[in-house]
């Protein structure tokens, strides 16, 4: 069984790649905050877009039966992983726009999402584990 193949673990991997990126855009900004003009950018904020493919997309998608019935929304757009430029809040006289205590911040937020992400795939395995053991063991 391919756990790709799984909704749960396909979202849970794409959240997973997208907090990875995430903590390298920071430790980016970290590195750079004695570089002169150097402005520093975040992610875009990550949402979870399932495919028509997928059992709980299908269950979502309503018939339009009658003419006046509205359309949903596409759900087929998959999510991005590109940066956004960050808001200035201070910026030295050499131009550079770090604030490292921001940094350090969103920095820690990545971690304690990525741990959240990585707890609720251990627990989800073993749920798998669990189901597929034999009765009496």
């Amino acid at each position: 069984m391919d756990l790709g193949s799984i909704p749960l673990f396909s979202m849970l991997r794409e959240r997973l790649g997208y907090l990875t990126e995430r903590q390298r855009v920071i430790a980016e900004n970290v590195s750079n905050s004695d570089t002169p003009g150097f402005t520093p950018s975040d992610m875009k904020p990550f949402s979870f877009q399932m495919n028509s493919a997928t059992p709980l997309a299908m269950a979502k998608t309503q018939a339009t039966t009658q003419p006046g019935h509205m359309i949903a929304p596409s759900a087929t757009r998959r999510s991005s992983f590109k940066s956004a430029r960050g808001r200035d809040s201070e910026t030295t006289l050499d131009g550079n726009s770090v604030v490292l205590e921001e940094e350090m911040m969103k920095m820690s937020d990545a971690r304690m999402s990525y741990d959240a992400a990585i707890g609720f795939y251990q627990k989800s395995l073993n749920m798998i584990r669990l189901a597929a053991r034999s009765p009496g063991r």
